[in-house]
């Protein structure tokens, strides 16, 4: 399968950064959602604790471009926290719950130093219309795609409303 997904978007891209390999089955949930939307991606992998380096020089490899990062870590999650302290680009941290620790692997993306200014969300599909977001202030087409994205959920709502009412 590629690591990227290409349509043109005025040179937007999120960049999916995993904390591990064990993370891509997570990723690649945000990566179907940014399909949808038809925003650019690419798969990355560096950890905070054990390749800071690599981390650092992903974040120059991508400094000239337009990028949203997506920081997917599990357990603890210092990735989004050390990203974003490294960065001026948006960071959105997405990782995954775990039940083994009952939610409280989370607070490493909630609870970050002073300065540090990531967005958390714990739904891929959350971290997909955020980053889409993001890039449609400056994109009306992406901004189209995101509203009709939203508006299609809520017609699902709706038609769900209707069957649901038909079922006395």
């Amino acid at each position: 399968m590629s690591n990227k997904w290409r349509c043109g978007s005025m040179g937007n891209k999120v960049v999916i950064l995993m904390g591990s390999e064990s993370d891509f089955e997570f990723c690649q949930k945000i990566a179907e959602h940014l399909k949808a939307l038809k925003v650019d991606y690419e798969f990355r992998v560096a950890s905070a604790h054990k390749t800071p380096e690599k981390v650092l020089e992903i974040l120059r490899e991508y400094e000239k471009e337009r990028v949203v990062y997506v920081t997917v870590a599990g357990k603890s999650n210092a990735l989004s926290g050390f990203v974003d302290a490294n960065t001026i680009k948006p960071v959105i941290a997405c990782p995954p719950y775990c039940e083994k620790f009952g939610g409280a692997d989370i607070y490493s993306s909630l609870r970050v130093p002073s300065g540090i200014g990531s967005v958390v969300t714990i739904e891929p599909e959350g971290a997909a219309i955020v980053a889409a977001k993001i890039f449609a202030m400056e994109d009306r087409e992406l901004a189209k795609r995101v509203r009709d994205y939203q508006l299609a959920k809520k017609e699902q709502i709706e038609k769900s409303d209707e069957s649901v009412k038909r079922l006395k």
